[in-house]
């Protein structure tokens, strides 16, 4: 029985396949005992991994462009919600409930450290 697998084949493999199926185009007289490995069973094979792999190759292009284009959408947006956010704090003030709207801490709202006072500075 036939051995399917949905790893995939590594691509020197099939390399060296394809180079097989030419070399057995070349036979003058073929014919297996096996229909399924004549000429005709083995080039309806190729044919139908050369449309898949062809398939395969157009959607990983779509996919790349698809990526591109959310990339892009992406950063206009991250950049006008930053400018949304900047025109807030203009408009209203550090302090305020629509700067908060946004998601952002009013300046009340921010610690205020021991800027330069380390931990142990008082023992001595």
């Amino acid at each position: 029985m036939q051995k399917i697998q949905l790893k995939g084949v590594p691509a020197s493999v099939l390399r060296a396949d394809e180079d097989a199926y030419f070399g057995l185009k070349t036979i003058t007289g073929y014919k297996p005992p096996n229909d399924a490995y004549t000429l005709e069973a083995v080039t309806r094979a190729y044919e139908a991994y050369r449309t898949h792999r062809e398939a395969e190759a157009i959607a990983a292009k779509a996919l790349a462009a698809a990526r591109d284009a959310l990339a892009i959408t992406e950063s206009t947006f991250h950049d006008a919600i930053t400018g949304a956010k900047t025109q807030v704090r203009a408009i209203y003030g550090e302090d305020s409930d629509e700067l908060a709207a946004l998601g952002l801490k009013k300046k009340s709202e921010k610690k205020t450290g021991n800027r330069g006072v380390k931990k142990g500075a008082s023992e001595g």
